[in-house]
């Protein structure tokens, strides 16, 4: 299982919010390139980016600070917020990024999703962010009808190259992860299964590891607090 650490950017700041509401931000640092060498550098093989504002805004806002990663490390990044076209999706992968989440046009475009899927292949990731097993879309600010397992499913024919799994009640609250609700998605698509929010401890990424089909883990907060020891994590993951 591989350990997604996550850079999320607020006005070029690395930030975590609390339930995804943008007026709870805490700013973890104003460098986000040089965390994400650090990251690099404790042995991560992978880095995970959300454009926040970008999220909101449905166009790419923290373009500046995603290029600035991207120029810095050599392990690959993946990028969500704000990508909800294909002039955008081009234009990450062409600057070097190895895989978009596509998320609001997951569930409002999905012709778009399956284009962007055959035209990038293994560079297309689905992102499904839920409350009480609904979608939830644009920043999460808006909630959908559309079931989570639904939504994974309509993608199995699409080669799409991961589904990033958010349960936004978890998200940012340090209070562990969905880790039955991840392990029922993973069972019952074919497509990887990435877990995202609440991820808190070595005991959380030990658990999702424990499923034995669950192929990722995203944690940022609990990172940045101390919560989870990288190396440690890493260790155990590897071992």
């Amino acid at each position: 299982m591989i350990l997604y650490p996550a850079i999320d950017l607020k006005d070029g700041q690395c930030v975590r919010l609390v339930h995804g509401k943008m007026d709870k931000a805490t700013v973890f640092g104003d460098d986000p390139a040089a965390q994400a060498a650090r990251f690099e550098t404790a042995g991560c093989e992978w880095v995970h980016l959300v454009d926040l504002n970008g999220a909101f805004a449905g166009v790419p806002v923290n373009a500046a600070a995603v290029e600035a990663i991207l120029a810095r490390i050599s392990v690959p990044a993946q990028l969500g917020g704000g990508i909800r076209d294909m002039a955008t999706i081009e234009r990450w992968i062409s600057r070097g990024l190895a895989r978009v989440i596509l998320g609001t046009v997951a569930v409002e475009n999905p012709d778009l999703v399956r284009q962007a899927a055959r035209e990038f292949p293994g560079k297309v990731a689905v992102g499904i962010d839920a409350r009480g097993g609904r979608v939830a879309t644009k920043g999460w600010a808006t909630e959908t009808d559309v079931m989570v397992t639904d939504l994974a499913r309509s993608y199995e024919d699409a080669g799409v190259a991961a589904i990033i799994y958010t349960d936004i009640m978890r998200d940012g609250a340090m209070a562990g992860p969905n880790v039955a609700a991840t392990e029922a998605l993973a069972r019952a698509v074919t497509i990887p299964v990435i877990a995202s929010g609440g991820v808190s401890s070595l005991s959380d990424l030990i658990a999702l590891r424990d499923t034995g089909v669950i192929a990722g883990a995203i944690s940022g907060r609990a990172i940045y607090d101390g919560a989870l020891d990288l190396a440690q994590a890493l260790a155990a993951l590897n071992a």
